[in-house]
């Protein structure tokens, strides 16, 4: 029997036994077994790496912290001490913070100036105290259009549309407004405004959206371009395109905003056509056009069942670098797919992979169910699961 190591340096040693022939009954036996047998060395010791350092925040002195510093200090704080807090407290968006820190600024017996109790205001609304603003509100001797601007605004950012419309028209009645040229203050009414025909579309009163439409005309607001798109999809949303129509041809030089306005209201309409005229009109007119504007003509184009005019648009936009656009990516996905160009879709679907959205998502899953391709349809559940995505339930029952 012979016995060869191998190379001590490897992990293992390799044995050779060689056993000789034998004859048996005319038989030869000659056989060659090899046995491979770990070598017995200790391992080698691991390198732990100690964990990170924790980074101690530095400590940062809340507003209760400096009320009770200055109150032990037994020192006045002014108003612009005051006004500071206050700013910090409207950014935390506590009711706790707010409550105490106005009634710190009651007891200190201050005089207060009308943008102190602005900002009171604003820091009541930010925490959605609105009883308290409403009674710090009727308490003030003098209000100014600031005064009913924070109170509109946080009445319809926080859904309480009836009580903004009361707001408004509670400020009609008591405060006389007139023309003001001041480009700050155009858009504080503007802004306002648009924030009065929001609460009227959500409650579907169209003749006040009709008198305040007439109110920013009196004001010399008809041309303010931000108010004429808002008062289009005002128009528009509530069926009214003779108005919307109206508006449009009263701004003096509409943007992309005002004609993307109109294009909405078409595709609203369901009149598809007229998207398409409208939106080669803008071209004529030399204004550019964004993500929305080419997501709303290529679903025009998917509800004719036109894909050479989608394919047109789609050149379009790719002159301009709009392709990588989320909204517009789920528009081709979807117009592709639904006129049969499937491979399209999928090309499509594939370079919006970094930016994909649950919308582009199910709109390729529709075009492989339609399709009879369930086995990419899954996969596509499968990939919409691992990104918390929804899918559409009407999807998911076929």
């Amino acid at each position: 029997m012979e016995t060869i190591a191998s190379n001590p340096h490897a992990k293992a040693a390799l044995l050779h036994i060689d056993v000789s022939s034998t004859r048996n009954n005319n038989f030869t036996s000659d056989r060659r077994i090899q046995i491979q047998l770990p070598l017995l060395r200790p391992p080698k010791p691991m390198r732990i790496k100690p964990p990170p350092k924790k980074l101690n925040p530095k400590p940062v002195a809340t507003t209760s912290d400096i009320l009770r510093l200055m109150d032990s200090l037994k020192l006045p704080i002014p108003l612009d001490i005051y006004t500071s807090l206050i700013k910090e407290c409207t950014k935390l968006r506590d009711p706790l913070k707010a409550v105490e820190l106005h009634e710190h600024v009651r007891r200190s017996g201050l005089r207060l100036n009308l943008p102190l109790l602005n900002r009171l205001l604003l820091m009541y609304v930010s925490s959605l105290c609105f009883d308290h603003a409403r009674q710090l509100f009727d308490q003030m001797l003098l209000r100014d259009f600031n005064s009913w601007a924070v109170m509109i605004a946080g009445c319809v950012e926080n859904g309480k549309y009836n009580e903004a419309i009361d707001f408004y028209i509670e400020m009609l009645l008591e405060e006389e407004f007139e023309d003001v040229g001041d480009n700050q203050m155009e858009l504080l009414v503007s802004g306002v405004l648009v924030c009065v025909l929001r609460a009227c579309l959500y409650t579907r009163d169209f003749e006040l959206g009709r008198q305040v439409h007439g109110w920013l005309w009196k004001m010399g607001y008809s041309r303010n371009v931000v108010l004429s798109s808002f008062l289009i999809n005002f128009y528009g949303k509530l069926k009214c395109f003779d108005g919307a129509q109206s508006v449009f041809e009263q701004v003096r030089c509409p943007n992309t905003v005002v004609w993307t306005s109109r294009i909405v209201n078409s595709s609203s309409n369901g009149n598809f056509e007229g998207v398409v005229s409208v939106f080669k009109e803008m071209g004529r007119e030399g204004v550019r056009k964004n993500g929305y504007t080419f997501s709303t003509v290529l679903k025009a184009c998917r509800m004719m069942g036109d894909i050479e005019c989608g394919r047109q648009v789609h050149a379009n936009l790719m002159k301009l670098g709009l392709e990588s656009d989320g909204f517009v990516q789920c528009a081709l996905v979807d117009l592709y797919g639904k006129c049969g160009c499937l491979n399209d879709a999928t090309r499509m679907f594939e370079i919006g992979k970094s930016n994909r959205n649950g919308a582009c998502c199910n709109a390729m899953l529709t075009s492989y169910t339609q399709r009879g391709l369930y086995i990419e349809a899954i996969k596509i559940l499968y990939e919409m699961k691992m990104a918390g995505f929804k899918t559409c339930e009407s999807l998911l029952m076929k």
